[in-house]
């Protein structure tokens, strides 16, 4: 059996996600998983960075190598966990650390950057890895995100049933999947995950995140705010479309603080970035999905008991589960995918979805580095 690694490091900036995985009868079975965590001093590192700052060159440079080497270590904790031989794993999918995700450029300027060296990647671990998946799509007109709704394509669209599958990570994602295979599937970054909730509780209670919402769930939602943040351009703009750190960070929440800052209590604000991610979440849906969607849900988001409540609420007539109920737990979903995306590439089978990412073509995606 042919195993793959999926590896992924979100906007959280909290850990690597490392998976083993294999794909008999072309489904995806997932063997272990771990959650590899970043020490604060990288943290930090990735944080600055993905912020325009001086020497950025040779820091990212440095940056980059650091990284493939600590993706290295998770691949070699989760083979040791598994008693797994790396002779036994036919590739690793590195998505790579994101430090600038520029889509919106003009024409010809756009540009997106992951790091974490997979010549590092390789080399340390004597395994092919495949990485820098999402430049490719950006050649041919795309964005380069979101990638995981192939993924989403090919394990749960279903001619009985319309879904909608909803990633909440530090963004948040959606992928359509029509019942008529002819449609063809689409979606879209809806805006701001768990990102703002975990920055912001990061400021005020030094906490890593809201366990289970409960700090959100006992402030009171500002209407004022939340109507401000609401008539931000991004979620009125029509897909094709993608955001990052780089755009909705607590710089961008502190032009609007600024305006109610005799008035709000940090409780509120939390209360009120957890409404803003429901409903910029569920307005998307209510405009671009089809009537009697069965939503599933993945992403660490998914154990925020708030947000979640907060999201069945406003889909009052939605049958919600979560990617549990199909054998793919939630926290793991996007390493999968990419372990996933690496056999495409390896097969040069097409990654992307022209009509989630806005791109021209199907492509091939990412970089191969022998192992």
């Amino acid at each position: 059996m042919n195993y793959y690694i999926g590896l992924m490091s979100g906007t959280s900036l909290d850990a690597i996600d490392a998976a083993l995985v294999s794909f008999p009868d072309e489904r995806p079975v997932l063997h272990h998983a771990i959650n590899y965590p970043l020490n604060k001093s990288l943290r930090d590192d990735i944080q600055t960075l993905c912020t325009p700052g001086d020497n950025e060159i040779d820091r990212m440079g440095q940056l980059d190598i650091v990284l493939g080497n600590t993706f290295a270590t998770a691949v070699k904790q989760l083979l040791a966990d598994t008693d797994t031989d790396a002779t036994q794993i036919h590739a690793i999918g590195s998505h790579g650390q994101t430090i600038r995700h520029r889509p919106g450029l003009e024409k010809g300027k756009c540009f997106t950057l992951q790091i974490g060296d997979p010549n590092t990647i390789a080399e340390l671990t004597g395994i092919t890895t495949v990485a820098d998946f999402r430049r490719r799509d950006m050649a041919v007109g795309g964005q380069g995100a979101p990638l995981v709704p192939a993924f989403h394509a090919a394990f749960f669209s279903t001619d009985t049933q319309a879904r909608v599958i909803l990633n909440i990570g530090g963004m948040a994602n959606v992928t359509l999947l029509p019942t008529n295979t002819k449609t063809p599937v689409s979606g879209f970054d809806t805006g701001p995950g768990n990102i703002l909730l975990d920055s912001w509780i990061q400021q005020q209670q030094q906490q890593p995140f809201d366990h289970n919402g409960q700090w959100a769930a006992s402030g009171n939602v500002d209407l004022h705010l939340l109507d401000a943040l609401l008539k931000d351009n991004f979620f009125r703009l029509p897909p094709p479309k993608s955001t990052g750190r780089e755009y909705f960070n607590l710089a961008w929440l502190q032009q609007y603080l600024d305006k109610y800052k005799h008035t709000l209590t940090p409780v509120n604000v939390q209360a009120t970035l957890s409404e803003l991610t429901a409903t910029s979440i569920t307005d998307a849906i209510k405009k671009y999905a089809a009537e009697n969607i069965e939503l599933v849900v993945c992403g660490g988001g998914v154990r925020n008991t708030d947000l979640m409540q907060r999201i069945v609420k406003k889909l009052a007539l939605t049958t919600v589960k979560t990617s549990d109920d199909y054998s793919l737990p939630a926290e793991w979903m996007e390493a999968v995918a990419f372990a996933w995306l690496a056999r495409e590439t390896l097969a040069y089978r097409p990654g992307n979805l022209p009509g989630v990412t806005g791109a021209r073509r199907p492509v091939v995606l990412g970089g191969i580095y022998p192992g």
